[in-house]
């Protein structure tokens, strides 16, 4: 395995385990607020932005080939 190969695996690996941890925060943060079902809503749109903008990045990058 060279070392390019093994760099786009272990980002995609990465940045997928944080997401996923950012995810975990956010439904601490919303059961510690005691936020209803509306209040999970709008924490996991507000917050969840940041990482739909970062997995649409990827998306283009690699429909468009730059």
């Amino acid at each position: 395995m060279s070392i390019e190969v093994f760099e786009e695996y272990a980002l995609i690996i990465c940045v997928g385990g944080l997401i996923l941890y950012m995810l975990y925060i956010i439904y601490k943060l919303g059961e510690a607020s005691k936020a209803g079902r509306y209040g999970f809503i709008i924490l996991f749109i507000g917050l969840g932005l940041g990482f739909v903008g970062v997995i649409a990045k990827s998306i283009l990058v690699e429909l468009l080939g730059l």
